[in-house]
């Protein structure tokens, strides 16, 4: 079962991070789409894409707490707390980072180049915040 388990959590983190990957070509795409559908139907792929990520992210989560208690690890586990931490921080970071942006880049009047370049840094700073929880994850490091 633990193994099973293991299996849902590494799918969970794949599926939480891997997409965001793909959406770095997008945003090029988005920046220099001159048809309104076409860059709508972009739009509605970035948000797709978080979805999934979302809901990916509840597996990994579940999986993840069921393993801790499966594998014996505490709550106090330093690199479990950091986790958390940065976890807990990218939640509500993702909250704000994407919806918006994306209803902007929807309105006929936006400054597309300013909101693509946002769309970007908010990417690449999720990125960020996913691989140091999976460098967390794998490294385990004994943190205080």
């Amino acid at each position: 079962m633990y193994v099973f388990v293991l299996f849902l959590h590494i799918m969970g983190a794949i599926l939480s991070i891997g997409p965001f990957f793909l959406l770095v070509p997008l945003l090029k795409k988005i920046r220099l789409a001159e048809d309104e559908t076409l860059l709508h139907s972009y739009i509605d792929l970035f948000r797709s894409a978080s979805r999934l990520t979302k809901h990916a992210g509840h597996v990994l989560v579940g999986a993840g707490v069921l393993l801790m208690f499966m594998g014996g690890w505490s709550w106090g586990t330093s690199w479990i707390l950091a986790t958390i931490v940065v976890m807990v921080g990218s939640l509500s970071f993702i909250a704000r980072a994407f919806t918006p942006i994306l209803k902007k880049l929807r309105l006929p009047d936006h400054n597309r180049d300013e909101l693509v370049r946002k769309l970007t840094g908010a990417l690449w700073a999720y990125i960020v915040l996913m691989l140091v929880m999976m460098w967390l994850m794998v490294a385990k490091p004994v943190l205080w």
